[in-house]
C-alpha cells in the first residue's frame, strides 16, 4: 500500500515523537481509515528510513534486584571470608572469641614428643564417621556421635556450609566436643583427600 506524502510526513513527525509501532498503526487506523499490520508499519518505518526512540526505562519499585546496592557496597575481601573451620566453629556453636588449640603460642602447647598436641583435659569421647556413598548435594557426608551420647548427621555442601543434623531441636555440643569435632573432621577430610 503507497501512502501520498502528506501521510508520510504524518508518521514522520509521530515516529520523530517517540511513538512505538503500535501507536503508529493505531493512528494511521483513526486518523487515515488505513488498516495496516504490525509488520506492515515495521516495513514502512523502515522504507522511510526513520529511527524508533527507544522509550525511557521504567523503574519497577516491585523489584528488588535491580535496587541500588548500598553505600559500601564493596565485596568483601578475602581476609573477611569465613573458611570451613570458621563456619563450622559458628554452625555448632563455638563462641567466635574462644581461644583455640591452634591459636595458642607453641610455648602453652604440652610437648608429648610426637609434636602432636595433647586432648585437652576433659576430652571428649566423641566418634565422626565419613559416609561410604556421599549424600546427594554434598561434598561430604557422615555421622558423628557426641561425648554426651547425641547423634547426629553431618554434611558439608559444595561451597563449604556446614549442617548438622540432631534428633535434639537445637542442640549444642559442649566446648570440648566442638574441638574434637572440628580436629576429627579436618583429619578424616584430609585423609580423603579433601
Amino acid at each position: 500500500m503507497s501512502l501520498t506524502p502528506e501521510q508520510k510526513q504524518a508518521v514522520s513527525a509521530w515516529v520523530a515523537a517517540g511513538d512505538n509501532l503500535s501507536a503508529v498503526q493505531k493512528k494511521l487506523a483513526e486518523q487515515f481509515k488505513i488498516s495496516m499490520t504490525y509488520r506492515d508499519v515495521r516495513f514502512l518505518v523502515d522504507d522511510l528510513n526513520l529511527a524508533l526512540k527507544d522509550p525511557a526505562p521504567k523503574v519497577d519499585t516491585s523489584d528488588v534486584s535491580k535496587t541500588p546496592p548500598p553505600v559500601g557496597g564493596v565485596p568483601p575481601s578475602r581476609a573477611e571470608k569465613k573458611g570451613l573451620i570458621d563456619k563450622l566453629k559458628e554452625k555448632v556453636g563455638m563462641a567466635p572469641g574462644a581461644v583455640d588449640e591452634d591459636d595458642l603460642p607453641p610455648e602453652d602447647l604440652p610437648d608429648d614428643g610426637d609434636g602432636l598436641a595433647a586432648p585437652p583435659a576433659g576430652a571428649s569421647t566423641l566418634s565422626l564417621e565419613l559416609d561410604r556413598l556421599v549424600r546427594p548435594g554434598f561434598m561430604a557426608s557422615g555421622t558423628v556421635t557426641f561425648s554426651d551420647g547425641t547423634t547426629g548427621k553431618w554434611a558439608i555442601d559444595q561451597m563449604g556450609r556446614l549442617m548438622l543434623e540432631t534428633a535434639q531441636k537445637g542442640y549444642k555440643p559442649s566446648p570440648a566436643d566442638v574441638q574434637a569435632f572440628q580436629r576429627e573432621l579436618q583429619l578424616q577430610l584430609q585423609r580423603q583427600g579433601y
